[in-house]
């Protein structure tokens, strides 16, 4: 009978330490990297979480309303010899001892990471403790960390099939990108969700979001494009981002400029046709939402990876991919012209933008990282 009652309470004991395992969410930088490890995070109820973060990052900003956030001084490595590549390895030394610290300390489960240089400290510590390391990666071409350390982790899930080919030995997931919840609730949004905004309901909205960084080049281009538009009719909403010294220098009664929007599911959603550049996180929204568009990557990102992400966008149909150095205001000023004279090619790219999306891929995140934590 003692024995009986002692298993029956080993096996209550295991039961209540599996129940919520601990879990440390690593990503940091920018939205491409964070809102996806937040969708995730939402999903995943059954786990106590932890964030890792780096300081003065968009993370400290977003973060701490919700979960316990850790931070580490660490930047990217620079390729190449010298006294600033000496300093940033040794930073990422100190940086990976200092997370193995923590996941030991705070008796962890397991990480989740969503690449970018948080994600080397983060996935090294963790397997160097037998623990499992989930990434994900966005991106079409994955990026450095995650094709250095793809075989160090247990389970690589992926937004674009195209990323496959690029990580040969590491065991892949295509599970698309996980999307901010107003996103998915944005599909049911009510036609004055924009009313702040005053743009008439049967008129057609072209909206220009090139970011933060990057930005000014298209933004110097669509104000010089925008007087045709204009003038056929439509609206703009002209999503300028802080870094464009020359954002109040066009004004039009059609035309909205906001350095950055709050409602960016809503305005997707009303959209006609985007600008924009092609960041993984924001095209993911675009096809959640089904908006058509005009990609021009931003030339310096990283590999050039925006490329890659705009030419599997463009492989579906979903939109038009032009290079920024081979677009000037005529040009550009036609395509949209042309587009928005085709309601009929307009919808083909809306179609091929939803074929695109995933709209449960947070939820099957949530079962890749659950079913690491809880064998």
């Amino acid at each position: 009978m003692s024995e009986g009652l002692l298993v029956q309470k080993t096996s209550e004991t295991t039961s209540k330490t599996r129940r919520r395992p601990k879990l440390l969410i690593a990503a940091s930088g920018t939205g491409g990297h964070l809102f996806p490890a937040i969708a995730t995070a939402q999903q995943l109820a059954d786990c106590e979480i932890e964030w890792l973060g780096v300081p003065d990052r968009l993370e400290t900003e977003l973060v701490p309303a919700d979960y316990k956030l850790h931070t580490v001084k660490m930047g990217g490595v620079q390729s190449g010899l010298g006294l600033d590549a000496a300093k940033q390895l040794a930073r990422f030394a100190m940086a990976t001892m200092q997370v193995r610290r923590l996941l030991k300390r705070g008796q962890f489960q397991g990480v989740f990471t969503t690449g970018g240089y948080i994600a080397a400290p983060a996935i090294l510590a963790a397997r160097s403790l037998g623990l499992p390391a989930v990434l994900h990666e966005s991106n079409a071409l994955p990026g450095k960390v995650t094709r250095f350390l793809s075989t160090w982790c247990t389970t690589v899930a992926v937004g674009f099939e195209e990323a496959v080919a690029h990580l040969p030995k590491a065991q892949t997931v295509v599970v698309g990108t996980p999307v901010r919840s107003q996103f998915l609730s944005a599909l049911d949004n009510e036609p004055d969700s924009l009313a702040n905004l005053d743009i008439p309901a049967d008129v057609p909205l072209i909206v220009v979001v090139g970011g933060s960084q990057g930005a000014v080049a298209v933004n110097q281009l669509v104000r010089n494009a925008a007087p045709a538009w204009l003038d056929s009719g439509a609206w703009i909403v002209h999503i300028t981002g802080t870094n464009d010294p020359e954002a109040d220098s066009f004004e039009h009664a059609c035309y909205v400029h906001r350095p950055f929007y709050s409602n960016m599911a809503a305005l997707f959603s009303r959209a006609n046709l985007v600008i924009s550049r092609a960041g993984a996180g924001t095209l993911i929204e675009l096809a959640v939402t089904g908006t058509p568009s005009i990609l021009i990557p931003y030339p310096f990102a990283a590999e050039d990876h925006q490329t890659f992400n705009a030419i599997a966008f463009q492989k579906a149909g979903a939109a038009e991919l032009h290079q920024q150095s081979e677009l000037e205001e005529q040009k550009l000023q036609g395509l949209v012209l042309d587009l928005l004279a085709s309601p009929s090619r307009l919808e083909h790219m809306s179609q091929a933008a939803r074929s695109l999306s995933t709209v449960d891929s947070a939820a099957k995140m949530a079962e890749i990282i659950s079913a690491q934590l809880f064998a």
